[in-house]
């Protein structure tokens, strides 16, 4: 078993009251949750960059997995705290620590979108999502109120590239004959082959394998990273803050995979016509840029029917996505509403003849 690693941490204490600070969502400050105090973050110099993804074969690194837990200690209770996560509580006292040194086998967070929506926020987009389930059950809709919601930046990757890909296919183009007096449409095909190239941006791919894939894509279209900004620990402070778990070469295939249909479209495009078929694509991949980004998302999980279920609210859009579920007899009662409208549809129409 390998043992924990020291973590170099932070903690920020309340001048006033001597609390620790943690950072208030929608400002750039940390806040004492007891007293208001509130100390300004200072802005940074250093600007978010993008890496090299060639350099990176040539530093050593290790699989996450491999990688001990950090082992914090609070400055308040002096307890000992082992933890997978960059930021985190005390189990003890609750005081908030943050590390502000990484694992050298690790890519360190370049940066992060601070939290904008605070907890209040975050449940009023919850609530509006609840109340938009139509067919969720009556019990469901009390999902908001639940204590659970927990603030937590989440690491995902984000890739630039340069692509050119070569392609074989074929174009169809539409044209009409007279068969019995009747127009039909057929399509003639022509061979087609050429090169298109398209530059990437920020592709975002989730690093973490513990919240669900699919709803963190379904809201990757949203994240304006542009909004981020060079990694400090303070942003982190009062916040959950999880250590990724999908290293960057498995992030730049989910990546490969995220460009691929729309380099297909490219295909398509280009072959024109009225309808494409792709036979063969071939893409190169140039430029290759990454960095590791801490992202925030409101979590909640909570227990229905003996299932676990799990919502998520962007921390700086308010999108919500996530589980529910479905009441049987709501959707028994609307099939049933439907077919006795329908009925009484058809007997206007038939006793009106």
């Amino acid at each position: 078993m390998t043992n924990p690693a020291p973590a170099s941490h932070q903690t920020y204490p309340c001048g006033d009251c001597g609390a620790q600070l943690q950072f208030a969502p929608g400002t750039t400050d940390l806040a004492c949750p007891y007293c208001g105090a509130r100390q300004r973050i200072a802005p940074q110099q250093r600007q978010v960059v993008e890496h090299d993804y060639n350099a990176l074969g040539a530093k050593p690194r290790r699989n996450p997995e491999q990688v001990p837990p950090n082992l914090f200690v609070c400055t308040g209770c002096k307890a000992h705290t082992e933890s997978d996560a960059w930021s985190d509580v005390c189990q003890f006292c609750g005081a908030p620590v943050v590390a502000d040194r990484f694992d050298p086998n690790l890519v360190a967070p370049e940066g992060v979108v601070p939290f904008q929506l605070d907890k209040g926020r975050a449940r009023e987009a919850l609530k509006s999502w609840v109340s938009s389930r139509w067919f969720a059950p009556n019990a469901f809709k009390k999902v908001d109120e639940a204590e659970s919601l927990k603030s937590t930046y989440l690491p995902h990757w984000t890739w630039d590239a340069q692509t050119t890909t070569d392609y074989r296919g074929e174009r169809g183009e539409h044209y009409y004959v007279e068969v019995d007096g009747k127009s039909e449409r057929r399509t003639r095909w022509h061979r087609a082959h050429g090169t298109v190239q398209r530059a990437f941006d920020d592709v975002v791919v989730p690093a973490t394998a513990h919240v669900s894939g699919d709803y963190l894509d379904d809201l990757s279209p949203d994240w304006d990273t542009k909004k981020a900004v060079a990694f400090q620990p303070q942003y982190l402070s009062g916040h959950f803050t999880q250590r990724y778990e999908v290293g960057p070469d498995q992030g730049l295939e989910a990546a490969k995979r995220k460009m691929a249909p729309i380099i297909r479209k490219d295909v398509e495009r280009h072959i024109g016509g009225d309808e494409q078929r792709v036979h063969h694509m071939d893409t190169r991949y140039a430029n290759l840029t990454f960095k590791l980004l801490l992202l925030p998302v409101w979590l909640l999980a909570y227990l229905f029917n003996g299932r676990t279920w799990q919502v998520l609210v962007s921390g700086q859009t308010g999108k919500v996505e996530g589980e529910r579920p479905w009441s049987a007899w709501k959707i028994t009662f609307a099939i049933l509403t439907a077919l006795i409208v329908l009925a009484g549809v058809v007997y206007l129409v038939y006793t009106n003849r």
